[in-house]
């Protein structure tokens, strides 16, 4: 039975090239490549879950030029001689296998690159001193050092190497690069007012702006001929006060499109003003879906006959649909959802909709590719052995065992999900009513949608599981002596953790002090003044819920404000950058360097442990946000309850962390019973 979603799935020839579907994998740095810019087989592997999923096209983000001038990655491709050929060759060939192009974004980042990272100072159009280089010369106690000014013939000269890295693709047998024209890399240095000031014919009047964007297209072509795609990547808007707007994009578009065969429309900044704009291009959960689809929209209307690639947070097949059926774009590209669930465009083309794997926008994957260490996803654990599981498959195992989980969250079901795969007895304990664990409380925000999306898949999975034969016991504790009557073979601990609520404070007990959680889920229980004791992510979610409520909401917070600022960044990622604004906006205050001292009926009283004073906030409801602490005593009860060699401790129960730390430690313990 064909696939309802005929848009997204129907064919499109270019240059005589047949792309089977509209779906691409936006570029990503999986850092697997060699430490001297070449594709290792671990890279092919990675890769190989998209294209056995049913992409069109694979992309690989920030591939260098000439990675001796322009590195801003550790593992980045470098296309900048012949001997890149032979391993590109793999990666294509595997492409072909799935009737699939694996392609390259090829890029230059300009005054991006770091001295220290190739022993002189970088190129631009001009000799400017980036925001970037600034933070960066601050740290290491040295002076700003400004880009070189490109001239005349260093500009020819890196025109060449951008023809020569596409001539270099099309020999390893690719049919279609992407040039990287945005975010605010070498391209874009010249297109944009924001970076370019020069006097001569590359500077001044947009046309003169957009002469090196052309030449480096128009030099492609020469190289590679008339049977090979050119897709050009934009930032619509640069956001930035003095950057490029899109009424002045729409007139380089005019420029450029007879020179190009896609337009792939994306927006924001990359690294510049201290990652200010890299939301506008890598959104958060907190940032609307299809964020910058409006752009390829209406790049449409101006230029009908263009065919353009929209991106940005379009996190299911059913948007790209919407999305190709309204004539918005003739492509969408997505990253992060194809790495949460690689093969949704084939459950999709299956009528399977409702098994897509979610993606959280959490940005696990980003946060990897800084380490570095090669990147994976919190809710697929595959993502993170594809190597080993070349394929994609879950081994069956060499014996059948008889195996308990204890813990119906994200690590339990995902331990469940694994073991029944590999083909033992599998019984899951939940001392609650439901499934989902931390997640139901994590979900509960309005904003969260990502986060409830998620929960919503994890129900869905356990009833599979179910029905295909494991045992889910709700409203059962699982105790020392109900597993040793089982006589289990293998245990999966994956009980969570507690809120951390210190029995010290005098009034802690009080009938208006409560987990922010159950607040949450039972807004009853809240009342008009409130005081959120934490400012990590989940105080921060809860006073911007319950101040979008009406309610007057205070945070406070023990430590100083780099240091929470510091933590909340290594727990959560760049959605700490849109906490601090959405604070700012909505005027929700965070006091800083107050330790919670006493809770009284109408007020907590606090120690200013910068000042020495004791200071005192109105509430007439307390929520907790102090963090969690391991279910340790309940572990120690539990581990002794099959052979100790085949008990796994994982999740929050063995130490706090994130989903993705439980999902793919869960992962990992079913994989070796």
């Amino acid at each position: 039975m064909r696939s309802k979603y005929e848009h997204v799935f129907s064919p499109i020839k270019i240059r005589g090239i047949d792309f089977k579907n509209r779906i691409v994998l936006a570029p990503p740095s999986p850092n697997l490549a060699s430490t001297d810019g070449l594709i290792t087989p671990q890279f092919v592997d990675w890769f190989r879950m998209f294209a056995r999923g049913g992409v069109c096209t694979l992309y690989v983000g920030n591939c260098s030029i000439d990675i001796k001038e322009c590195k801003d990655e550790a593992f980045q491709l470098d296309l900048s001689d012949d001997r890149c050929i032979w391993p590109l060759t793999l990666y294509a060939d595997m492409g072909k296998q799935y009737g699939c192009h694996a392609s390259l974004e090829i890029n230059h980042n300009g005054e991006n690159t770091a001295f220290e990272t190739v022993g002189h100072a970088p190129y631009s159009s001009s000799p400017n001193i980036s925001s970037t280089e600034r933070t960066r010369a601050a740290k290491l106690g040295r002076d700003p050092i400004p880009a070189i000014e490109m001239t005349k013939e260093k500009i020819d000269e890196t025109v060449e190497k951008y023809a020569n890295a596409a001539a270099r693709m099309k020999r390893a047998g690719m049919d279609i690069c992407l040039v990287h024209g945005g975010h605010g890399n070498l391209i874009s240095q010249f297109t944009s007012p924001l970076y370019n000031h020069r006097t001569d014919e590359y500077g001044g009047s947009l046309e003169n702006r957009a002469r090196f964007a052309i030449e480096v297209c128009d030099a492609i072509r020469r190289k590679v001929g008339e049977d090979f795609v050119i897709e050009f990547r934009i930032s619509a808007d640069e956001i930035a006060e003095e950057g490029m707007h899109f009424e002045e994009t729409l007139q380089l578009i005019g420029l450029l499109k007879d020179h190009i065969d896609i337009l792939h429309v994306s927006a924001g900044l990359h690294s510049d003003f201290n990652m200010k704009y890299y939301r506008n291009w890598c959104q958060n959960y907190m940032m609307d879906r299809c964020f910058n689809v409006h752009y390829a929209r209406d790049i449409k209307k101006a230029y009908p006959d263009l065919l353009v690639t929209t991106v940005g947070s379009i996190t299911s097949i059913d948007y790209a649909e919407e999305i190709i059926a309204k004539g918005w774009a003739d492509f969408v590209a997505m990253c992060r959802p194809l790495m949460a669930d690689p093969d949704m465009p084939r459950k999709y083309a299956e009528n399977r909709p409702e098994d897509r794997r979610p993606c959280l926008r959490c940005d696990t994957c980003t946060k990897h590719l800084f380490v570095p260490k090669p990147i994976y996803c919190a809710v697929n654990p595959i993502s993170a052995m594809t190597s080993e599981l070349r394929d994609g498959v879950i081994p069956k195992a060499p014996v059948k065992k008889k195996v308990a989980v204890i813990g119906g969250g994200p690590a339990g079901i995902q331990a469940m999900e694994t073991l029944l795969e590999r083909g033992h007895d599998v019984t899951l304990y939940e001392k609650t009513g439901s499934l989902g664990g931390n997640v139901q409380g994590a979900a509960l925000p309005p904003f969260k949608i990502d986060c409830q999306d998620y929960l919503k898949w994890l129900k869905h999975t356990a009833a599979k599981c179910q029905a295909k034969g494991a045992k889910i016991l709700l409203n059962t504790e699982a105790t020392k002596d109900m597993l040793d009557v089982e006589n289990y073979e293998a245990i999966i601990i994956a009980i969570g953790a507690d809120p951390i609520i210190p029995s010290t404070i005098p009034g802690i007990e009080k009938k208006h002090v409560h987990w922010t959680p159950d607040a949450e889920a039972d807004k009853t229980l809240v009342g008009e003044k409130i005081v959120i004791v934490g400012a990590g992510s989940l105080g921060i979610e809860a006073a911007i819920e319950f101040h979008d409520e009406g309610k007057k909401v205070t945070v406070i917070e023990m430590k100083d404000p780099d240091k929470s600022w510091s933590d909340l960044m290594e727990a959560a990622g760049p959605v700490g950058v849109e906490f601090q604004s959405i604070l700012k906006d909505k005027g929700i205050p965070v006091k800083y360097y107050n330790r919670l001292k006493e809770i009284c009926d109408n007020k907590v009283i606090c120690d200013d442990l910068q000042t020495g004073q004791v200071v005192e906030y109105e509430a007439d409801t307390v929520l907790l946000a102090m963090g969690m602490c391991p279910r340790t005593n309940k572990v120690e009860e539990l581990r002794h309850c099959a052979p100790e060699t085949n008990v796994y401790i994982v999740g929050d129960c063995y130490k706090v962390g994130t989903i993705g730390t439980a999902v793919n430690q869960a992962f990992q313990a079913a994989l070796h019973i």
